[in-house]
Parts: structure tokens; sequence; C-alpha cells
């Protein structure tokens, strides 16, 4: 290993001392017993690869100097770092392609393969189509007493495991860390994505379900499964997505979005192209009011905080966001189109008139509609008798389902998610209400209670249910909520 070399292309001691962390013992020390610690390989070897040279992976030996290229064409190689895994599934010849795709959108890709996956592909095959070192044993990492898979789980700004069979969405859900790729799992900050693939039977287990849901949960994004023809020969929902898809999910979550495919500005900020840019989407909030008489009304407790809280939270993703609001106490968002209203009637005729103008993408039913009105409402205030023993019959019927005739309507949005609001059997209730309805996603909450009766309080916890399963997101603030309900619906537009 040529240490003058390597300091010289870095631009310096002082420069190595920085790129590294450390001080002036450290690079001398370094010098003086003629290597470097395993753990610091990777940066330097991303740091030199960044600059344009071509570096062994094995011992950091520069083989050629960086050609002259401009400087826009030198940016564009310091693309992010992304640890990709590999498990052991026939997929996992696909896994070489997703690395060819991410280094094509200018990402450094670092290879870590189980002992499984080597049954199917080999580490050299990754490490020369990567042009880095793949790692696939955890104790290979150690150097002295520093933990070097730790620092390589560090250096990433993402994990991708491509493919995620069922064994290995298991044991990262049991937190298992027997190998390297799982202990990369738990030791690492950075997002992590998986790309399941498996036989349809496997996918469809309830087991499979289970570590897929809690994942999900913990905050991991999965990347499909796919429907179509699996590897064992039969057809069904275990597919894995394609490399190119897997790609644009990866680089969308690191933010490596080409500076062509820049937004407008929102609140003075430049905002990166995401899958949810120009999207127009129509979010109901608040109650509905329905009247008796000049005076009295029939309403519910929404206070509308939730619904604008999505609503702020795709429009500062560049979603184009049309608010049907009942009256609230909220401040109208910003950068979205409010239109408010009062009665059930009037709510659903301002959501078909939307979804009528233009193709809409997304519509979320967040109000809490009134499901009666009366059927006769008097034009002056009704007169309480003087008899305190009196009777008033009011004769109600139900107002039009909203969030049912968006789901049916000809002009219905890719992507209908409802609310149900419940005191009791939230689970039964919502998923019967989602079957129903006909939307897509059910966000169910327990109301009424003491402890937060979610009308009118700043969180919520709910059960997120899909045709995939169901979800349960812990308590969290509204504002919270609505971004990790952003997050989900970008996840569903990579598709």
């Amino acid at each position: 290993m040529n240490l003058s070399a390597i300091i010289t292309a870095l631009g310096g001691r002082s420069a190595l001392q920085q790129l590294l962390d450390v001080g002036p013992s450290a690079i001398s020390n370094y010098m003086t017993r003629g290597h470097l610690p395993n753990r610091v390989k990777p940066i330097i070897y991303a740091a030199l690869t960044a600059k344009g040279y071509r570096v062994s992976a094995d011992d950091l030996e520069i083989l050629a100097a960086p050609s002259k290229l401009p400087t826009s064409d030198m940016a564009t190689n310091l693309g992010p770092r992304i640890l990709l895994i590999i498990s052991g599934g026939i997929a996992a010849y696909r896994a070489l392609e997703t690395a060819r795709q991410l280094q094509k959108r200018g990402a450094r890709v670092t290879g870590v393969m189980t002992e499984s996956a080597k049954q199917f592909i080999t580490p050299l095959s990754l490490a020369a189509l990567t042009g880095e070192k793949c790692y696939d044993h955890l104790f290979s990492l150690t150097d002295e007493a520093e933990m070097g898979h730790i620092q390589l789980a560090r250096s990433a700004d993402l994990v991708l495991v491509v493919p995620a069979t069922a064994n290995f969405i298991a044991r990262a859900n049991a937190g298992i860390a027997d190998d390297l790729a799982t202990t990369i799992l738990l030791a690492t900050r950075a997002k992590v994505v998986m790309a399941p693939a498996m036989n349809p039977a496997m996918w469809a287990h309830p087991a499979t379900k289970n570590n897929f849901a809690t994942l999900t949960q913990r905050g991991v994004h999965m990347v499909g499964p796919e429907r179509g023809d699996t590897a064992c020969g039969e057809e069904g929902e275990g597919r894995m997505c394609e490399p190119s898809y897997i790609a644009d999910v990866a680089m969308k979550m690191v933010g490596a979005i080409s500076n062509n495919h820049l937004s407008g500005n929102i609140d003075g900020k430049k905002k990166q192209a995401g899958p949810l840019i120009g999207k127009r989407v129509i979010i109901t909030s608040g109650p509905t009011i329905e009247p008796i008489d000049k005076v009295r009304f029939i309403a519910n407790r929404s206070s509308g905080k939730q619904g604008h809280a999505i609503a702020t939270a795709l429009a500062s993703r560049g979603a184009s966001v049309t608010l049907v609001s009942g009256p609230v106490n909220e401040a109208p968002p910003g950068h979205v189109n409010l239109v408010p209203v009062t009665t059930a009637a009037e709510m659903l005729s301002a959501c078909t008139n939307a979804i009528a103008g233009k193709p809409t993408d997304i519509a979320i039913c967040a109000a809490a509609v009134s499901d009666w009105r009366v059927t006769s409402v008097e034009s002056k205030k009704l007169k309480k008798p003087r008899d305190s023993n009196a009777k008033l019959l009011l004769e109600l019927r139900q107002n039009p389902d909203i969030l049912s005739n968006l789901s049916n309507n000809k002009n219905r949005p890719k992507l209908v998610i409802g609310f149900a609001a419940e005191t009791e059997n939230l689970f039964e209730n919502a998923t019967a209400k989602r079957y129903h309805k006909g939307c897509d996603w059910m966000i169910a909450n327990q109301v009424g209670g003491d402890d937060d009766p979610v009308f009118g309080s700043t969180t919520n916890k709910v059960l997120l249910i899909t045709e995939l399963g169901v979800e349960t997101w812990p308590k969290m603030l509204k504002t919270e909520l609505a971004e990790k309900l952003a997050d989900r619906i970008e996840a569903e537009f990579y598709k």
C-alpha cells in the first residue's frame, strides 16, 4: 500500500485527517506501520473514487488517475453511498442488474452478500460490477479492536436488500444478527429498503405477512413484491420488482434526483422531484353541520387537525391539493386550494366537481361527515313548548356517502383512502367499512376514550388496513402521522 500516493491524491495529510476525523499522530502511526485500519478503507476508497481515481478495493492501490472531466461532470461522481445486501434467493442474480441500475443513476454501490446468496452468484461478480470489494463475512471486517461492520453500516446513505427472502425478512424482524448482513441492519442509522421476492405461497403465509407488516411499521420501506411468473414456475404475488424500478425508489429515498426534475419553490425552498410532484389530490377535513332550524344543527366533534395536517404534508411534497373542509378553527394550510363547505351535500358536490374537471390521483376522506340530516329543515327557530314533558321528534334521513361515491365514481382517483372513527370493534368494523365502501386503504382510530378522545386532540393512534393486511401505527402527533401517511403514499406511487 502506497500511503504517500494516497495522501497526495487526497490533497495532503490535513485532508486525510479531516476525512477520517483523526489527529496528526494517527496519520503518523499509519505511515509508520505502512497500512491503514480496515474500518477507514471504505471511507478512503469512496473519497478517491469520488475524485475520479480508479482504485483497487483490496489494497487501495491507485490504478489510474482521474480523467479530465468538467467540474459539472465530476460532481455527478459524488453520488450517494448505497450498501446493497444480497440474500439467498433465486432472484439474487437480478441484484447484479440492480447494482448496475444504481450506478447508472450516479450511486456508489458497496456489496454485502449472505452465505446463501453465494450459492447463486459470486462475490467476485459483484465486486467486478461495482468496482468495490464485496463483503461477505462478519469477522473479516475486524481490525485489531475496531468494529469494521459498524463503520460499514454507518458509512451508507441507504441500505438496500435485494432480494429480501422470506427467511431474511423473518430474521430481520426478529432482530437476529448472526451474519454481516443482519448485523448491519441493527447497526445502521440509514434508511432501509427491502425488495421482497419469494414463492407466492411463502408470501401469502401469515408469518411472512406479519413480519412484513412489523418491519414496515418500524420504518423499513418495502418495494413490492408484484404479481407475475416466479422462478419456481408458479404464477402469483411474490415476484421481485424490476431492478430499474427498485433503483428509482432507492435514489428517491436518498434524495438523489436530477436537477432537471426540480419543482418550483415552496416556502422559499426548492424541492426535489418526487412521486407526488404534480399529483392531484383531494382531501376532506373537519365536520359537516346539518341544520335543524335557523339556530340548531347536528354535527360532531371533529377539529380538522388530522385532515389539515395531511393536506400540509402532501402539499409540501409538491402535490396539487384541494382541501374540502367543513367549519373548523384550524388555519388553512399554505399552498392548497381550500373549498369551505358546511353540509355533507355541499362536501359531496365539491368533491365530485373536483374529480370531474381533471383526472385526480388521490382522494383522502378524513372528514367526519354527519351520517344523518333532518328531512325537513325549519325556516325559523323551533320554540320550546311550555310543557316541560313535551317531546320533539325529528325525522332523519341518511346523508350521501362521500367515500363510497368517490370509490365507485367513473372518475375514480387511483388511490382512495378512508377514515373510520369507531368506539368498539375497531378492526372488524373498519375492515367491513373498507370492503363495503370500495376504497383502497382504511385508516381506523378508536375515538371517545377518556385518556385520548382523538377528536380535538393533537395525537392519534391508528390501524392502516390495506389489501396486504393491517399495520398498527403507535400513538403519535397528528402532524407526524400525516408525514408517515405521506411516506406510504409516495411509496405507493413509486410503483
